[in-house]
């Protein structure tokens, strides 16, 4: 039986529902690369350019975990998910990327909206380069997006209830692949769990009102994943005690849509935490306990 390799990183974290309940649908087992560790870290800095960010350094550590233990290497490439709007040129070169750096079968599909080529056609020509039919691809592909929406339900009825807690809460932005990342967001959410805050997620968002949202803060930003995080600061933002932005070196997008964030947000505590392959964790934590602190200050938790 065909086995895909999923690398755990980047797109995995939007999309990994998704993408393994659209192939268990279709019998067809996939891999996904282990947690990020040191390792896995150390060879994508040797594989990658100088230049890229921390993330995308990741994501060619967690391929080439996956080379050679598989069939195929999911790499799907994304330009744009809605009109006039686009994702950062990573997501776009990520094929071409992983073509030139490895010698490994991929899987690819492509969305661009621009272009009329849909999600579910792209997850439709995806399955059929694994031979199966149209009907069942179709059929697999509804199924794995509803999986994906009783997913979203439950996050969001958890957080609906974290945020009527008496504890501080602190809002964490981020891409969900910095987010939950064991070597990026994972320290700092569970430092902020010692610390007894109650951490508030900017993915577990309902982004109907995203558009509406996100305008308060730009009408001009065009990157869709920055305009999410947007979008969930300016709905969350009255809910919460202090807003923590998570981002890794050196993202452009992330880097302009962080100031306007910061220039908007003026009645809340607010930190910008840049995360490279050097971070120190002593003095990430040092920085994160004085933001604590403010926080805590301000709810009038501890004297100044």
């Amino acid at each position: 039986m065909i086995t895909v390799g999923i690398p755990k990183a980047l797109l995995y974290y939007k999309y990994g529902t998704l993408w393994i309940n659209f192939f268990n649908e279709l019998k067809i087992n996939t891999k996904v690369s282990n947690k990020s560790n040191k390792e896995i870290l150390e060879k994508g800095i040797k594989l990658a350019q100088d230049e890229a960010c921390l993330s995308l350094k990741l994501y060619l550590g967690h391929v080439n975990e996956l080379v050679g233990k598989v069939d195929y290497i999911l790499v799907p490439r994304i330009v744009s998910l809605k009109k006039h709007e686009k994702l950062c040129t990573n997501f776009s070169l990520l094929y071409d990327l992983v073509q030139n750096t490895f010698k490994t079968k991929i899987l690819n599909y492509n969305i661009d909206i621009d272009k009329h080529i849909s999600e579910m056609d792209a997850f439709i020509k995806m399955g059929e380069c694994l031979n199966r039919t149209k009907d069942e691809c179709k059929k697999a592909y509804i199924k794995a997006k509803n999986k994906v929406q009783e997913e979203l339900d439950i996050m969001l009825k958890k957080q609906d209830f974290d945020l009527k807690s008496t504890a501080p809460k602190i809002l964490l932005v981020a891409h969900p692949y910095n987010l939950y990342d064991e070597l990026i967001g994972k320290p700092i959410i569970e430092q902020l769990k010692k610390s007894n805050i109650k951490v508030i997620y900017s993915n577990i968002y309902d982004d109907i009102k995203k558009e509406y949202e996100c305008s308060k803060i730009s009408n001009s930003i065009y990157w869709t994943y920055n305009k999410d995080l947007m979008g969930a600061i300016s709905h969350y933002q009255k809910y919460v005690d202090g807003i923590i932005l998570i981002t890794t070196f050196p993202c452009g997008p992330d880097s302009l849509a962080n100031e306007m964030i910061i220039k908007k947000v003026k009645d809340l505590p607010i930190i910008s935490i840049v995360i490279d392959e050097l971070n120190n964790t002593s003095g990430l934590f040092t920085r994160l306990e004085s933001f604590i602190d403010i926080v805590q200050m301000k709810r009038g938790i501890i004297n100044g």
